[in-house]
């Protein structure tokens, strides 16, 4: 899932995957199922380690806008990936990094909660991929509605739903 880190946290595209599937595979396809005027509008796009990857970087840098990720350092270090550890340890890129911390992984918890999907109430790959994905959708919807009637919390959800 990629989700916003602004003042409304809401997710931005979503696909589910078996747990044999590396969540860095789906990267390029996330990102490219991001509308236009997100992608340019994005600035930096922030995930866990499992994403430091060279052919992630450049197609970060290709869609113009950067992947900041913890960067591992090993002996005789390119400097193609100083240059990421430099960045990433930086001030902005802990910053940037830190966002994940109250923007995606709440988000996945707040999912999980609303709809009561943890443990998922189905089994099987295509009822599981349905109902989390129908489930991030109504959350978008519901996200989206808070935000057309002026409610002063676009996130409450719970309320909504009466849970």
């Amino acid at each position: 899932m990629i989700s916003s880190t602004g003042s409304i946290i809401v997710p931005l595209s979503a696909d589910f995957t078996t747990a044999n599937i590396p969540d860095n595979h789906m990267y390029s396809i996330l990102t490219a199922s991001l509308p236009v005027t997100i992608i340019k509008r994005t600035l930096y796009m922030s995930a866990d380690p499992g994403y430091d990857d060279h052919e992630l970087y450049d197609l970060s840098n290709s869609m113009e806008f950067r992947l900041v990720c913890p960067v591992q350092r090993y002996k005789n270090t390119p400097p193609d990936r100083i240059k990421l550890i430099e960045f990433y340890e930086s001030n902005v890129g802990q910053d940037i990094y830190s966002l994940r911390g109250i923007s995606i992984e709440p988000l996945i918890w707040h999912i999980k909660s609303v709809f009561r999907k943890d443990p998922l109430p189905v089994s099987g790959y295509f009822k599981s991929c349905a109902t989390v994905l129908l489930s991030v959708l109504l959350y978008q919807i519901l996200v989206y509605y808070n935000c057309k009637t002026y409610r002063d919390n676009p996130m409450a959800i719970k309320y909504m739903l009466g849970t």
